[in-house]
């Protein structure tokens, strides 16, 4: 069976409910569809890469997709634990949606106005969630080169968002009091 297309459907038919069925057992449904489409989509970019039999590559790769699925949801529950640990009762009271679709118009502006390098560095870390290496193998460069172009592009978003937000009353209350020497 020499031609990819026939060679893919006949794998894809033979094994697909078996990812399926083991991606089931380590997450809910939609995940599990999910993996069990990333598995075959990574053995058709791969289709002659795999070895015979296929089975325990097939799951060791939706095994490593069902990993990144974890690490990603842990990173989002600490987030929301974090953000938990440092609001209090009286900072949901005080919370006024007003100001923070202002500051989210602020947030866009500020974003539109980097550069296309520091823009997809902080895209590739923030919302792609990719670590480091793999963010420098998407631009092109080396690991220590990526986190020095993210660190840069953090700061010039944050001197960006700075200049668009305009100062609310509660933003002077938190920002630290300036002391002069006289």
């Amino acid at each position: 069976m020499n031609d990819p297309n026939e060679r893919f459907t006949t794998l894809y038919d033979r094994y697909y409910r078996n990812v399926l069925k083991y991606a089931l057992l380590r997450a809910e449904r939609e995940t599990a569809e999910d993996v069990s489409s990333e598995t075959f989509l990574v053995a058709w970019r791969r289709l002659d890469d795999i070895p015979d039999p296929p089975l325990p590559w097939l799951l060791g790769v939706a095994r490593n997709f069902l990993a990144k699925q974890r690490h990603l949801r842990f990173r989002g529950d600490a987030l929301i634990d974090r953000i938990a640990m440092l609001t209090t009762a009286a900072d949901w009271a005080s919370w006024d949606v007003a100001e923070h679709v202002l500051d989210r118009e602020g947030a866009l502006a500020a974003l539109a106005s980097l550069r296309n390098n520091d823009l997809e560095a902080i895209i590739l870390a923030s919302w792609q969630g990719l670590a480091p290496d793999e963010a420098a193998l998407v631009m092109g460069c080396s690991s220590r080169a990526y986190r020095v172009r993210l660190h840069r592009a953090r700061t010039r978003l944050t001197k960006a968002m700075q200049a668009q937000m305009p100062e609310s009353p509660r933003r002077q209350a938190t920002t630290s009091p300036s002391f002069k020497e006289s």
